[in-house]
């Protein structure tokens, strides 16, 4: 597993076997950045369920401002901080060892707002509604949101966020949502 564009562009990744744990391959990640790299210079990143690392390490590379990680995984969450050092990105990446919901409360309580949030839970996971929730919470209001899904998987709807596009590359679907803003308006 390689870095694919940018700064860090044929840097080897360090990964840790798990469960629950599987990384985004290569070609995956270049037809996800081929589609978003618009919006990734200048981006604040958060990356959810962040396994090895590498789409963070991927948005840092291609120009991204700043990555937190959260992951649970004590083992993979070592390897992101050294993939961090390895590809000279950690100055600017940031590692939260964490369930997902703790590391959102934390970043929400710290006021932290993301304009890109990368999201490859489990495939096994069927708590989606409870967690788009909480994404929302640390997003910016133009903030987009990649949700990574087993192709075929609905995503259930929200009231935080909008389907914008799916994506599928082999067996992976990539699920494209903006943040919805409430108006003054809405309830």
């Amino acid at each position: 597993m390689r870095v694919i564009a940018g700064s860090a562009k044929g840097s080897r990744l360090r990964v840790v076997d798990g469960p629950g744990l599987r990384p985004t391959g290569d070609r995956q990640r270049e037809t996800l950045f081929n589609v978003i790299q618009g919006l990734v210079a200048d981006a604040r990143v958060v990356d959810v369920f962040a396994g090895s690392g590498a789409l963070g390490i991927e948005a840092l590379s291609r120009g991204a401002t700043s990555c937190v990680f959260i992951e649970r995984n004590r083992k993979a969450a070592a390897a992101i901080e050294f993939n961090l050092e390895h590809c000279h990105l950690d100055n600017r990446g940031r590692v939260e060892t964490a369930d997902w919901r703790v590391g959102l409360r934390r970043l929400a309580g710290a006021g932290e707002q993301f304009d890109l949030l990368l999201a490859d839970p489990p495939w096994a996971d069927d708590a989606v509604a409870g967690w788009l929730g909480s994404l929302a919470s640390v997003a910016a209001p133009e903030a987009l949101l990649c949700l990574e899904r087993r192709v075929g998987t609905e995503v259930p709807a929200s009231n935080d966020w909008h389907a914008v596009r799916v994506l599928s590359v082999g067996d992976t679907a990539f699920h494209f949502m903006d943040r919805i803003v409430p108006t003054d308006g809405d309830c």
